[in-house]
Parts: C-alpha cells; sequence; structure tokens
C-alpha cells in the first residue's frame, strides 16, 4: 500500500512530543507516528515498536536530540533504525532522505509570501516526496498549493478539532498531523 492509500484510508497522523502521546499513538489507529522528541539512544527502539504495531515510522530529525543537521543524520535513521522516512524543514537533509529511499517529507512554515515563494521553488525542483504545511489553519494556501501541484500535503499545526480536521481535508489536505491525541482517534 503506497502512502496516498494509507492517507486515503486514515488521514490523521500521530505526532507524538512525549512519552505518553507516544504510547497513545501506539494504540491508536492512526497509521502514521511522527516522532517530534527523542534522542539518538532511544529513536530506533521506539521506531521499532511502532513498525510492530504496523504502523509508518517518521523521524523529525530536526527534533532529535544528538543529530546534526547533515546527510550523516540520515544515514543515522537509515543505517539505525527501521524508520520509514524522515521529515524536516531542511532541504539537504529532505534530499538526502530520497538518496537514501527513505519517504521524505519537507516542512514548510507558511508565514508569509516569501515563505511560499521558497516552498514553491522546492516542490519544484522535485525534493519532497510530501510536504508538511503549518500552520494547518490556512485553507487557502493548503487549496493554492493543491491546484499547482500534485504532491500530497499533509497539514499540520493548531489542529484542535473536528472542523479543524474536515477544513484542512476540504482545502486539499491529504492528511493531517497533529499532537492533539482525541483527535487520533476520530
Amino acid at each position: 500500500m503506497n502512502i496516498s492509500e494509507i492517507y486515503e484510508e486514515n488521514p490523521i497522523i500521530a505526532a507524538v512530543k512525549d512519552d505518553i502521546g507516544f504510547n497513545s499513538a501506539l494504540d491508536s489507529s492512526c497509521r502514521t507516528i511522527f516522532f517530534l522528541y527523542g534522542n539518538i539512544c532511544d529513536i530506533p527502539r521506539k521506531v521499532e515498536l511502532v513498525k510492530n504495531a504496523g504502523k509508518l515510522a517518521i523521524v523529525h530529525t530536526d527534533l532529535i536530540e544528538g543529530l546534526e543537521n547533515r546527510d550523516i543524520a540520515v544515514r543515522f535513521i537509515k543505517e539505525a533504525t527501521l524508520a520509514d522516512g524522515v521529515i524536516s524543514t531542511r532541504t539537504a537533509i529532505v534530499k538526502a532522505a530520497r538518496e537514501y529511499g527513505l519517504i521524505a517529507i519537507q516542512r514548510f512554515f507558511l508565514i508569509d509570501s516569501i515563505a511560499l515563494d521558497n516552498a514553491r521553488r522546492h516542490i519544484e525542483q522535485g525534493i519532497p516526496d510530501l510536504i508538511e504545511v503549518l500552520p494547518a489553519l490556512a485553507p487557502k494556501i493548503i487549496s493554492k498549493l493543491r491546484s499547482e501541484y500534485s504532491i500530497p500535503i499533509i497539514a499540520g499545526g493548531l489542529i484542535s478539532d473536528k472542523d479543524d480536521v474536515i477544513t484542512a481535508l476540504s482545502a486539499g489536505a491529504s492528511a493531517i498531523s497533529t499532537t492533539k491525541r482525541d483527535i487520533w482517534y476520530l
């Protein structure tokens, strides 16, 4: 099953930022877990638990303690863990992820037109497999990007209830990433 099919089946991504959230995400119906915390000592074991639960494990390399923002971080994820992919704000990391055969997600904070133009440049270079747009509560921007590019969009940031999920998905997002545990069970 490819990633688009997974998000059609269940578009909620559990974005975990602590052990309590991690344990809850393992029990949820979410098919993907984003690691927004951890360190190089514990991430291999936690990723293994995610894989044993039959879920995709995506590691946010910018937020894992002990990983440098260089290609070696992606090599570590590839060789020392069972992770399916990485997420990063850094283009070099996303590019390295693709080169290592991992799912490559680039996170963009779309706070102004300059940030939007920057995102477009990266998308047009064909670097990420998916993009994550923050904040998710920007349906006009999500819709605009969706009409311009065929790349799947994950909406993240500030999702607080079912209405936010519906709004982002209706705007064209393929999936939602959130740390709000009650949304993982919608």
